[in-house]
């Protein structure tokens, strides 16, 4: 079952674009994880806020990431330019509108 992790990272004043630029950074090993979507982003309205939405195969696949050399590494890169304010909710997904779940991540009974 596909597994959604979307959380916010609060940054120190004038950080913002420093975190972007680590968490964006290309890492072909995500994929490999089973990282099937990693987006980063933010609101104007919120400067000091970065928004991350991740989607992976399972919530093993995402567990097991966070062992990885270059997650390991931007992590460490980038916590010193976090203010410690972290919000966000994990879960699994049931099923979407936008694909036919014969295709795959189709919803189960919990």
């Amino acid at each position: 079952m596909t597994f959604a992790n979307v959380g916010t990272l609060g940054v120190q004043p004038g950080q913002r674009d420093a975190v972007v630029a680590i968490l964006t950074r290309p890492n072909l090993a995500l994929t490999s994880a089973g990282c099937l979507l990693y987006e980063v982003g933010t609101n104007e309205d919120q400067p000091n806020t970065v928004f991350i939405t991740e989607l992976w195969e399972s919530a093993e696949a995402h567990k097991s990431s966070l062992q990885l050399p270059s997650v390991r590494e931007a992590i460490a890169e980038a916590m010193p330019l976090l203010s410690g304010e972290l919000g966000g909710f994990q879960f699994d997904i049931s099923g979407s509108p936008l694909r036919d779940e014969a295709q795959g991540q189709g919803a189960s009974a919990h």
